[in-house]
């Protein structure tokens, strides 16, 4: 008898939360069978069997909280040799029609929910066969209902703005759904930030003029060399990594009563999921061409959309950049990434009166903020490490001469 259990995933990750189990008591699996999907808050991974055998006994429920270490399932290895395959394989062929009856479970709106799901389902008073399943053969997950809902939340608004108006008749809902375990790890760490850190902020603006018209310039032949657009990103990942090296607190950790210097630049990107944000990071992005960093910001991109992110990939980081301009954000104060001491927030790009030499031009106009942790970071080493990615953005030479 085999002992199924929950792996390590991560230094830091102690529990997680069963989202759905693929298999039932009773049936037979194969060496690396994915036997349940294990939703942590960095990552979801398919937990695979260690043997071939039969189910015997699982010990925990979908949408059910789990330790790692702990047992959950046991696997008759001994069970093994007689799958219902052979048996099969031996019918005689005039009893062939008889698997017809099998192809009414096709439809994946037959399979049962997991309880998890089924609870949000409910509460929602929501048509299962309308949402589409991403689990295996199908199955709808908690995190499919709750894209589903998000999908809808338009439709939803103005209902509840109708439902609003007195002459209505009608009474106000309260809906209840419970928190993600990302989502709850999220609120944990940026509650813990602001505890502990002594969090400050500093403002600037950038003329986007320069690098707007460099894009403009190169951009068709940039994607004919290196098959991927030329964005803002790679700019911003370039000036950071020069305001870094000169102000090397800025890419620094507390850790106790040490300051840790870090030698090298592993920038996270923030990225928006269905999940939630995320933070991917760049790898020695100090080592990476501009085509690299859109390349690998934009595979990140991707794997952070379809849930496919490894905790390697979400691991570490030495620096982060968030860009609320994609949403239509103005101005913001973006919260520090723990345990890395600051962090830099674009913003959306606005046509505002600016001087230039002796006249008033219309120009694009980006407002930047820094948050950074004051103990380690002093406010003018803040102010000038901001100033000098701004000098650089608005002269886009100097990133290539590293000045």
């Amino acid at each position: 008898m085999a002992d199924i259990i929950i792996p390590e995933v991560g230094e830091s990750i102690t529990e997680g939360t069963i989202s759905t189990w693929y298999v039932k008591v009773g049936e037979a699996v194969a060496v690396d069978q994915a036997l349940f999907e294990l939703e942590t808050d960095k990552i979801t991974t398919d937990v695979p069997s260690p043997v071939g055998g039969v189910v015997t006994e699982l010990l925990a429920a979908d949408g059910e909280d789990v330790l790692v270490g702990a047992v959950v399932a046991r696997v008759d290895e001994s069970a093994a040799a007689p799958p219902p395959a052979p048996e099969k394989e031996s019918a005689p062929a005039e009893a062939a029609p008889a698997p017809a009856p099998s192809a009414a479970p096709v439809s994946t709106t037959d399979m049962p929910l997991p309880p998890a799901t089924r609870r949000i389902v409910q509460e929602h008073g929501l048509d299962a066969s309308k949402i589409t399943g991403t689990g295996v053969r199908g199955q709808i997950l908690k995190g499919d209902v709750q894209a589903y809902m998000a999908d809808h939340s338009k439709g939803d608004a103005a209902a509840a703005v109708s439902a609003l108006a007195p002459s209505s008749g009608t009474g106000r809902a309260t809906r209840r759904v419970p928190m993600t375990r990302l989502r709850r790890r999220i609120a944990q760490r940026l509650k813990e930030v602001q505890n502990t850190a002594a969090i400050l902020t500093t403002f600037n603006e950038v003329d986007m003029q320069p690098i707007m018209d460099l894009r403009s310039k190169y951009k068709q032949t940039f994607i004919d060399k290196h098959g991927t657009k030329l964005g803002f990103m790679s700019f911003f990942v370039k000036a950071a990594i020069e305001s870094l090296k000169e102000f090397p607190a800025v890419n620094g950790i507390i850790d106790g009563d040490d300051i840790l210097y870090n030698d090298f630049y592993d920038v996270g990107i923030a990225v928006s999921s269905k999940r939630g944000l995320v933070v991917p990071v760049l790898r020695d992005a100090d080592r990476l061409s501009f085509a690299e960093i859109e390349q690998g910001i934009s595979g990140l991109a991707v794997a952070a959309r379809d849930g496919t992110l490894t905790l390697d990939q979400l691991s570490g980081g030495t620096f982060t950049i968030t860009n609320g301009g994609t949403f239509g954000s103005m101005l913001s104060t973006p919260i520090i990434n723990a345990p890395q001491s600051a962090i830099l927030g674009m913003h959306n790009i606005v046509k505002r009166p600016w001087v230039v030499g002796d006249s008033i031009e219309i120009r694009p106009i980006m407002y930047l903020a820094l948050s950074y942790d004051h103990r380690i970071i002093d406010g003018s080493q803040a102010v000038r490490f901001l100033v000098k990615i701004k000098q650089m953005l608005e002269d886009p030479a100097r990133l290539l001469l590293e000045v």
